[in-house]
């Protein structure tokens, strides 16, 4: 089973900057993708931002040039740098992590995510 804690969430002012961390632990085989997803009131859990495990990265239109995603190989980490946010970037933010665990002398496929932070942006 692998778990993910999420950190870093919390109250900003328009135009500030907050970075998020998601650590996966585990028996964990290897990570491929990593993901940043957010969930505002009312509205749908929605993909922001994703890694690969080659680092190839791609953004929602709404956070291109502001957010940035990165990931630690070593510490089986994501993390979402966030600048210039704005009162429409409030919202609940979730990290998405898949991969392969081991399964006594197997590796099985996993999807997890993490608890979820709420950053609010708001003066």
């Amino acid at each position: 089973q692998v778990q993910l804690v999420e950190s870093g969430g919390g109250l900003v002012q328009p135009g500030g900057s907050l970075r998020l961390s998601c650590a996966a632990s585990g028996s964990i085989s290897s990570i491929s993708a990593m993901r940043w997803y957010r969930q505002a009131p009312g509205k749908q859990r929605a993909l922001i931002a994703a890694i690969t495990s080659g680092g190839n990265t791609n953004y929602a239109d709404s956070v291109k040039g502001r957010f940035t995603i990165s990931r630690d190989n070593a510490k089986n980490t994501v993390y979402l740098q966030m600048n210039s946010l704005k009162p429409e970037d409030t919202a609940v933010y979730y990290c998405n992590v898949a991969g392969t665990t081991y399964r006594g002398s197997y590796v099985e496929a996993f999807g997890s995510w993490g608890q979820g932070t709420q950053v609010t942006v708001s003066s």
